[in-house]
């Protein structure tokens, strides 16, 4: 599944920052920008994992599940 989402980054000092401001929670750093991204990337993905397996907890055993793509 492609998903896309915003990362805002910010030099602090040595480090970059970053943040998703459409996945609260979740942030990054890293020397470089790349390293920035690529750890807000990994934190995006452990946020939304953790979600849908916290969500899927609750449904019940008959219900149907099926998958949606959205590109």
């Amino acid at each position: 599944m492609h998903n896309e989402f915003t990362a805002i980054i910010e030099r602090d000092g040595e480090w970059y920052v970053a943040y998703c401001p459409e996945v609260p929670g979740a942030n990054g750093q890293g020397r470089t920008k790349e390293e920035a991204r690529a750890s807000l990337a990994a934190a995006i993905a452990l946020i939304l994992e953790d979600r849908r397996e916290d969500a899927l907890r609750g449904i019940p055993p008959d219900a149907e599940r099926e998958t949606v793509i959205v590109e």
